[in-house]
């Protein structure tokens, strides 16, 4: 019986470890593509949700662009958005512009409770930057991806690091499931070619993606973009250039003829 007893003592202790081998591999997968395939948590965003723009110095604009959501400015005053002729509202609660479905805000709107509403939001965005900045790469393979030249890649889930500014100069495409998540860090700035696009597969959402960017970030003409741009200075896009995702700058946000989508 002793020895039946120890025989089955070991038997389970292989089946454990192979069980705890088996899970420790399965958190390794990957959807396809590069590097990535870790369970990621999603940054929150607090109340800048709201905002498809969101700029602490300066949104200005070339007409005409489209806007879904709202834009918010704070700490400047109103007269930082230039090219929109906007309208305030009887109370100065918000601005409205017919280049914009939903409202503008400014630190200056003195209607409601819109200053405090804004330095809550501003509060809240810088701190999903330092979230975003504060995460460890998924792996070896999510460090320093292309040396900063990201060709022709598709990118799995997870978290990407870079000691050094990133260039996009071709199609990029993400690929994973609808609760995926991505992080980029970008220790410098960010550069996407024109008339390139950034494609989504598997059911990629863009509001589960996030790009924290310590440098300027520009976006080139006739380009399509996704994701949260969480930008430490300022994010320009070129003309035409299409996202779905937001903007959120802790300078300036400068449009040309653009379509930002809040996600």
């Amino acid at each position: 019986m002793k020895k039946i007893f120890k025989n089955n003592v070991w038997v389970m202790a292989l089946i454990l470890a192979v069980s705890s081998l088996a899970v420790s591999l399965t958190g390794c997968g990957g959807s396809g593509g590069n590097g990535g395939g870790f369970s990621v948590g999603g940054v929150s965003l607090g109340t800048s949700a709201r905002y498809a723009i969101l700029a602490k110095t300066g949104v200005a604009n070339i007409p005409v662009s489209s806007i879904t959501g709202d834009v918010g400015l704070s700490a400047n005053s109103r007269t930082a958005f230039t090219g929109w002729a906007y309208t305030a509202d009887t109370t100065d609660t918000y601005l409205t512009s017919t280049q914009v479905t939903g409202k503008l805000f400014a630190a200056d709107n003195v209607g409601g409770s819109t200053i405090p509403d804004l330095t809550t939001a501003v509060n809240n965005m810088e701190t999903a930057y330092t979230d975003a900045a504060g995460r460890i790469a998924s792996s070896a393979a999510t460090t320093n991806v292309g040396a900063g030249t990201l060709t022709s890649l598709t990118l799995a889930p997870g978290v990407y690091e870079w000691g050094t500014a990133v260039t996009i100069p071709t199609d990029l495409t993400l690929n994973g499931s609808a609760t995926d998540v991505w992080i980029f860090k970008i220790a410098q700035t960010l550069d996407m070619a024109a008339a390139k696009n950034i494609i989504l597969s598997g059911g990629a959402l863009s509001k589960n993606i996030y790009w924290q960017v310590a440098g300027a970030v520009t976006i080139g003409a006739n380009t399509h973009f996704e994701g949260n741009i969480l930008g430490k200075t300022s994010i320009t896009l070129g003309n035409k250039t299409t996202i779905n995702g937001r903007l959120m700058a802790q300078t300036a946000v400068n449009l040309d003829a653009n379509t930002v989508t809040i996600p």
